[in-house]
């Protein structure tokens, strides 16, 4: 039986962090075998401990200091076993209702990446902050200008790849510049790029939101490095 790996970053999530591992426990992956890994990436508020209640069940890594999402990725990347691999935030943003969206696609052979856009579904207009979704906007605009690409959402979180594809990338960005890079070693690498529209509920900052306009700005300069120097 072929196997998924769900790999999910933590930081101070301790309000959303156990609904949302009851979601993906609760999530169709079609017939897959699941291996859950969660890395939590020093939290300062109660995540440790409530992840720690996990640890017979799923893979449970930490960090010893703060390194961000990207890091917390690559450090969970390593330890998947899986045929695929699904990227999963730990707010709930997110539906994990969507895999069976995702998943088929590699499944079937048909795609090595498969990117869930938010803005392929119109329903998730309203979920959106308007600055938020600006920001996505010119963000995924300036991916196609630099890469000649036609992608609707580079910033998305659920990105599924072929486990062999993503651990043959060697991911330098430890933060949120992770999404530029990797859209950017995709496209690169000439993988088969799918995308498919997903749910999104949109949380502000006040919700526990943490990238802001400085990770945008990141964003842009990581882009220019990586069609250009890497």
């Amino acid at each position: 039986m072929k196997k998924v790996s769900v790999i999910i970053p933590v930081y101070n999530e301790q309000e959303t962090i156990e609904p949302l591992i009851q979601k993906v426990e609760e999530a169709y992956f079609g017939g897959l075998e699941k291996e859950i890994i969660l890395v939590d990436d020093a939290s300062s508020d109660g995540t440790k401990k409530i992840l720690k209640e996990y640890e017979k069940k799923y893979k449970v890594l930490y960090h010893d200091v703060n390194k961000g999402k990207g890091a917390a990725i690559k450090t969970a990347v390593k330890e998947a076993t899986g045929d695929y691999v699904v990227i999963q935030d730990a707010d709930l943003e997110y539906s994990p209702n969507d895999y069976d969206r995702l998943l088929p696609l590699l499944i079937n052979n048909e795609a090595d990446v498969v990117y869930g856009s938010r803005f392929k579904n119109k329903e998730n207009d309203k979920n959106f902050i308007w600055k938020n979704k600006l920001a996505n906007k010119f963000l995924t605009l300036l991916t196609n200008i630099l890469f000649d690409a036609e992608i609707t959402d580079m910033e998305t979180c659920y990105k599924a790849f072929k486990r062999d594809f993503i651990q043959g990338i060697n991911i330098k960005s430890d933060r949120f510049d992770f999404e530029p890079e990797i859209t950017a070693k995709v496209i690169k690498n000439k993988a088969r790029l799918k995308e498919v529209p997903i749910s999104y509920f949109g949380r502000g900052h006040d919700e526990g939101k943490k990238i802001n306009w400085k990770d945008g700005i990141m964003a842009i300069f990581t882009m220019i490095k990586f069609r250009f120097f890497d």
